[in-house]
């Protein structure tokens, strides 16, 4: 059989580094992917099995292993054609099945919405990529291969597919430390969502290219003279900016195109460690370096495996100058990043690799928690992004969070446990709050204290996702646990109506009747109870026997007690305030639960002529914790420094102010409502009287809204 060219180009690029029997069995793979293919088309009008022929052919450019080749070839066997997933393993092992399976794009799941359409679909890729790196491997050679030929594709089209290879697929690329093919996906996908942009970029680029040069020629000459002069072999490369960068730059930092191209960066290569450390003493000597540039990531390597020196110095051409300086090795992680580790197998313990299969496994981590697609997919995004910050425990191991971490989200890296009972940290010995951002190089302990718990303002300071997954389950089961002590309570009193209680009901008949009702436990019904999806009379009809449901004991119903500790399975109304020692009233509100109001609320008339059967009776605990909302009307003078003497005045009564609102104000009076937390009535009328003192107050009410 003759092979087309693109087939024996990649045949030819094989025998170069793969043992002739895998090449044999990646041309079988050709031969059954051509076949399965037949008859289809790309849009641009070529054979369709070209497509899967370029990917493997961008994969061993990268020497990729046989078995991935093969799987690239295959890729869209399974979910475009009639070969199965078992016929793969049979003629090809189960490594090639499990590689296919991985990156195949079926989907059977229903969406509601596009958006979660490609969340779950970004949720499968990393959960795949978890499992095997090379199933990314094969999936950005895919995305490359499509960005390469996007021209046939709708304008439409076009920008949707470049938009999620920017925010996407260049991201993970660049996390995986895969520079070369993270640089071409960024490029491609510019060029086609901005391409005006891009050509105006492009073309300035190139106006200047001549003169750039020589400065490019100019220092990398200097430098390799230096270096070579102190016995240091070396390469020196000069780069210039790509256009997707310098736009990234001009966008994110607010800068003109002349000030985005005043910085050169040159890449130097030598041959150990210790030469790095020496090349950085001559270039230093050399050139005067900028305070502050220099990092160290061949001690302290990025996660992905990326190792480098990195200094900025100021050259005699009055530009700043950006030196890398690493080993081959080193280099060779940095182009490739993880998939070094089936190219150079010198790397001892693939360092590169072990670090991505980490993060991955972290996302992977969190994503059986996440809420739904959408959230996990917003997780996933902010951890795609590499900036990060290195910190120490006390016994000196390093930890690598997000850049703008906490000292919170430190205490969630260390351990779950010790995030959620944190309550103060010591930054460099000193003590500092848990929103106290970290910086390189700190010394980080954490205070904790049993009876600490997450606070729900804690989600508006964390930078990290696992810090956001533990808070955010903390809450969501203290809330589970509050609803069913309520839902319990609730039930039990409509139980008792009738004469009965959960205890004589067989547990046989509890699970027939969850079962009808299509609920797998008695934690599920009293949820639904405490948040108004079902009524708790209901709930107790359908549980009691037909003898029993008729009778009915007026004597055994007694008011439900608010006691402040209730979570939020208990809501305020916002139209009236309760507060402890009002006379109240309850609601079951659908999907809220109870919503508690004063009984002389002007929405209550409506509520019991309406939904009598959702109106419960409600009271007091005689010993209430916690604070409750109430609205004040306060007429003032209106004269300067009114308002910071009234707050004075409820901060002398020990109220915090939760809102302020100014309104119909005239040229002698003010009238200002506060919205301020207190523990009942008796420190309200302390808060009134203290107001009525204040020479400036004319009148203080409390009102509804």
């Amino acid at each position: 059989m003759k092979l087309p060219e693109p087939v024996r180009q990649l045949r030819d690029l094989l025998n170069t580094y793969l043992e002739p029997e895998n090449v044999a069995m990646v041309l079988r793979a050709y031969e059954v992917g051509d076949s399965a293919h037949e008859g289809q088309v790309r849009r641009s009008g070529e054979p369709y099995i070209l497509h899967p022929v370029a990917v493997a052919r961008i994969l061993a450019g990268m020497r990729m292993d046989h078995q991935t080749l093969v799987a690239a070839i295959l890729h869209d066997t399974i979910e475009d054609t009639e070969l199965t997933e078992e016929a793969l393993v049979d003629e090809f092992g189960e490594e090639v099945g499990k590689l296919v399976d991985g990156v195949t794009k079926l989907d059977k799941m229903k969406f509601r919405t596009r958006a979660e359409a490609d969340a779950e679909s970004f949720r499968k890729l990393l959960l795949a990529m978890s499992r095997d790196l090379r199933v990314i491997f094969i999936k950005l050679a895919d995305r490359l291969h499509n960005m390469r030929t996007i021209s046939h594709m709708s304008p439409a089209s076009r920008r949707r597919v470049s938009r999620e290879t920017l925010e996407i697929y260049a991201p993970i690329a660049e996390r995986l430390g895969m520079n070369a093919l993270k640089s071409e996906l960024e490029e491609l996908g510019f060029a086609n969502l901005y391409p005006q942009r891009h050509r105006v970029i492009s073309r300035r680029v190139k106006a200047v290219a001549g003169n750039r040069q020589e400065i490019i020629d100019s220092i990398s000459a200097t430098l390799k003279k230096r270096l070579s002069e102190a016995g240091i072999p070396c390469r020196v490369e000069g780069r210039t900016k790509t256009p997707y960068s310098i736009y990234c730059k001009m966008r994110d930092k607010s800068l003109s195109y002349d000030q985005v191209m005043d910085l050169y960066a040159f890449r130097v290569v030598v041959q150990s460690e210790p030469h790095c450390y020496q090349a950085l003493g001559v270039a230093h000597a050399i050139f005067m370096p900028k305070p502050g540039s220099f990092k160290d990531y061949i001690a302290l390597p990025k996660p992905n495996g990326y190792q480098s020196l990195h200094t900025v110095l100021n050259s005699p051409y009055n530009v700043p100058v950006e030196i890398q300086i690493r080993t081959e090795e080193m280099d060779l992680v940095a182009e490739k990043g993880a998939a070094a580790h089936w190219l150079y197998k010198a790397v001892p313990d693939a360092s590169m690799a072990v670090r991505a299969r980490e993060w991955l496994l972290k996302l992977v981590e969190t994503q059986s928690r996440a809420g739904d697609s959408l959230e996990f997919i917003d997780s996933a995004k902010s951890e795609l992004f590499p900036d990060e910050v290195f910190v120490f425990t006390p016994r000196g191991k390093i930890i690598d969070l997000k850049a703008d971490s906490t000292a919170l989200d430190f205490a969630y890296a260390i351990h779950t446990d010790v995030g959620n009972q944190a309550v103060a940290a010591k930054v460099d010995r000193e003590t500092m709050p848990l929103n106290t951002r970290l910086e390189n190089g700190q010394m980080v302990e954490i205070i904790t204290d049993k009876n600490g718990s997450p606070q729900p303002e804690w989600l508006e300071f964390v930078a990290t996702t696992k810090a956001r997954t533990g808070i955010r389950t903390h809450l969501k089961n203290l809330e589970k646990a509050d609803s069913v002590a309520v839902g319990d309570r609730l039930l039990d009193q409509a139980l008792a109506l009738r004469g009965s209680s959960l205890e004589k009901i067989s547990p046989r008949r509890v699970d027939r009747i969850l079962k009808k009702m299509g609920l797998e436990r008695l934690e599920d019904l009293l949820i639904r109870i405490a948040r108004g999806e079902m009524l708790a009379t209901v709930a107790a009809h359908k549980l009691l026997p037909l003898t029993r449901r008729l009778q009915s004991d007026p004597s055994a119903s007694e008011p439900l007690r608010i006691g402040g500790t209730e979570g939020s399975a208990i809501s305020y109304g916002n139209c009236c305030h309760p507060i402890p020692g009002d006379r109240i009233m309850g609601y079951m509100s659908p999907g809220k639960g109870i919503v508690i109001h004063r009984t002389n609320c002007p929405n209550v008339g409506e509520l019991f002529k309406s939904h009598k059967d959702r109106c419960l009776e409600v009271d007091w605990e005689p010993v209430m914790r916690g604070n409750f909302s109430v609205l004040l009307k306060v007429v003032t003078v209106n004269s300067p420094g009114v308002l910071a003497s009234v707050s004075a005045s409820l901060g002398q009564a020990d109220a915090n102010i939760e809102r302020v609102d100014q309104r119909d104000s005239t040229r002698e009076t003010a009238v200002i409502f506060f919205t301020i937390a207190v523990t009942g009535r008796d420190q309200l009328a302390r808060v009134m009287q203290r107001l009525r003192r204040n020479r400036h107050v004319l009148k203080v009410s409390r009102e509804m809204t």
